[in-house]
């Protein structure tokens, strides 16, 4: 897993859709990061594609949240077809298990912390 920082989605004008993917993967990993990135990159030109956050405990549970604007765009990625084979090929080796939840986001904001100016000595 990359040591890269990474940032949260920001917050959008709701509503929106979140597709929360929680799994366990196998031990096999032949091709897995190289998949994910694909998908990474076809997803992002779904219309209606809002973003996607991603992590990994220790104990390997991963969890990714897409958001999409409506259920159009979510109803586009699940049926295009790089998607759909690299789900048939994850089930059949990667994964030992998944679940997939679609909600609707009714509330949404964000915060950042602004860099503070440096301090200055005055001379008294």
């Amino acid at each position: 897993m990359s040591e890269q920082r990474m940032t949260p989605v920001a917050a959008h004008q709701p509503p929106y859709y979140a597709v929360v993917f929680t799994s366990l993967r196998t031990e096999e990993d032949a091709g897995y990061g190289e998949t994910a990135e694909r998908l990474g990159e076809l997803v992002a030109d779904i219309p209606g594609f809002l973003g996607e956050d991603s992590a990994r405990t220790p104990g390997g549970l991963a969890i990714t949240v897409a958001y999409f604007h409506d259920l159009d765009g979510i109803e586009r990625w699940r049926a295009h077809a790089e998607h759909r084979a690299a789900k048939e090929y994850g089930r059949a080796h990667w994964y030992e298990r998944y679940s997939l939840h679609i909600a609707k986001v009714e509330h949404s904001h964000g915060f950042e912390r602004t860099p503070r100016a440096p301090r200055t000595e005055s001379a008294s």
